[in-house]
């Protein structure tokens, strides 16, 4: 298994707060099965700022401190980009990174709204030969209270990743609903933990391929795996023609 967000690298974000936990966690990941992590710290959301360098040079130090324990994962290079209006400038200046260094960009939008310009942005990126892959949309209030915003920007080409613990009933049951509407209606591509500690929002893949697995079957759980390795090698992925949200999702926020 591959998990294509996480917060794992230490002491550069809300996430794991020093090396020991970033061990721990990415422990919890190798006993679960998952051979391959892409660290993704927050960057540009107006609280957390981490640049290409100081995160290649963080990865080689996390994956140094495995091979000296004999631990099998790979932790690979990445970012959660929170859109803003400089994004593509620094993409052409490396100070952003892909995840994996593919030609696919993690990108997160603030909680409550997606940008008016956010359409923009992403004809920018693919226009520049890359795929952005929204981030958590099941955790956005509009995009949750009217889904079309997302269906409208997978038709123009983006694609999304919903987190397993939406899946798995951390965040409640309208999130758990919503969510599964999202995987039904194939406006969600990819399942990522989006681990912050080694409890609570935890590494916990499996759980949620499980739960896929048992309510809407074993193609789709072979999908979200298969489009993680394709985001790692770099390789085109085929999606199938979204499904139109039928209705809004009121009452949560």
């Amino acid at each position: 298994m591959i998990d294509i967000h996480s917060h794992i690298l230490p002491a550069l974000d809300d996430g794991a707060r020093d090396m020991g936990q970033t061990l721990r966690m990415i422990k919890q990941a190798e006993l679960q099965g998952v051979t391959t992590l892409i660290a993704t710290p927050h960057h540009a959301n107006g609280t957390f700022i981490n640049e290409s360098a100081v995160i290649r040079r963080t990865v080689d130090e996390v994956n140094r401190q495995l091979q000296e324990r004999g631990m099998t994962v790979k932790v690979l290079p990445g970012q959660e980009v929170r859109w803003f209006g400089r994004l593509m400038k620094d993409l052409e200046n490396g100070k952003l990174v892909t995840l994996a260094d593919s030609r696919y960009l993690l990108l997160e939008f603030p909680s409550s709204y997606v940008p008016a310009a956010a359409r923009q942005t992403i004809s920018s990126l693919l226009a520049a030969n890359y795929i952005p892959i929204i981030a958590h949309p099941e955790r956005n209030r509009a995009i949750f209270q009217q889904p079309s915003l997302l269906y409208d920007l997978i038709r123009e080409g983006a694609l999304s990743q919903v987190t397993s613990h939406s899946i798995t009933g951390l965040f409640g049951k309208k999130i758990q609903k919503f969510t599964m509407d999202l995987c039904r209606k194939h406006c969600a591509h990819f399942i990522a933990s989006d681990a912050h500690h080694e409890t609570g929002r935890c590494l916990n893949l499996p759980t949620a391929y499980e739960y896929i697995g048992e309510h809407l079957g074993a193609d789709y759980v072979e999908g979200f795996i298969s489009r993680a390795s394709l985001v790692v090698q770099n390789l085109n992925i085929e999606t199938v023609e979204p499904i139109r949200p039928a209705r809004k999702w009121f009452g949560i926020f």
